[in-house]
């Protein structure tokens, strides 16, 4: 984790000014989550970055607990809430796995641009599943690495070693598909706009009486 923070801490300030790549699905990505966010809901958002995806969608939820690994990232995320006059974010430094909360606490969990960043991503959904509530739902869009063009595949590690690279895996579409389907959730919506990125919302079935 350390080495990552670094890296994130290091790349917080070329990152918060960099704008999105593809705005038109980005802002698709942001109405579909919107059309499934409630007002009363406790969101989580694992890999926050900057903010602005959970400062987007405040206003249309109760709560929001956005965690990252970088102070630095955290910090910018902070002061965008502020300058944005939000009031229902809770910005907080950490993993999944150090987060102290009880199972079933979240309506939904947001985990956007990150699952191919982490070492243990099987165990990342699985972690989710079990802080969704019945019915909540888990927003991800991933970098399928897998599936990228071979000359690019082999560019990483050299990125990497030059310390213009975070870890990524190597996931791919049924990989994901499979990891969801073994955590318990079931694929409610999902959009590919290439063929190397995937959008996803899939819902922790309700419990059954």
């Amino acid at each position: 984790m350390k080495s990552a923070q670094s890296f994130w801490d290091k790349a917080a300030p070329r990152y918060a000014r960099s704008p999105v790549k593809d705005q038109e699905s980005y802002r698709k990505k942001l109405a579909v989550t919107q059309g499934y966010l409630r007002p009363d809901w406790r969101v989580l958002e694992f890999g926050c970055g900057t903010g602005s995806t959970a400062i987007t969608h405040a206003p249309h939820v109760g709560q929001i607990l956005a965690i990252d690994i970088s102070g630095e990232m955290l910090a910018i995320a902070e002061q965008r809430a502020r300058e944005a006059g939000v009031e229902n974010i809770r910005f907080q430094r950490g993993t999944l796995d150090s987060l102290g909360e009880e199972a079933e606490g979240f309506d939904a969990v947001l985990g956007l641009n990150i699952l191919h960043l982490l070492e243990d991503a099987e165990g990342a959904i699985a972690r989710v599943a079990d802080l969704l509530k019945p019915g909540g739902v888990f927003v991800s869009s991933t970098a399928l690495i897998g599936e990228v063009k071979p000359h690019w595949r082999l560019l990483i590690p050299l990125m990497q070693s030059l310390g213009l690279a975070p870890h990524v895996s190597r996931l791919d579409k049924p990989q994901l598909l499979a990891m969801l389907s073994e955590a318990g959730l079931v694929i409610d919506y999902e959009w590919q706009p290439k063929r190397a990125s995937l959008f996803l919302v899939a819902r922790k079935p309700e419990v059954r009486r």
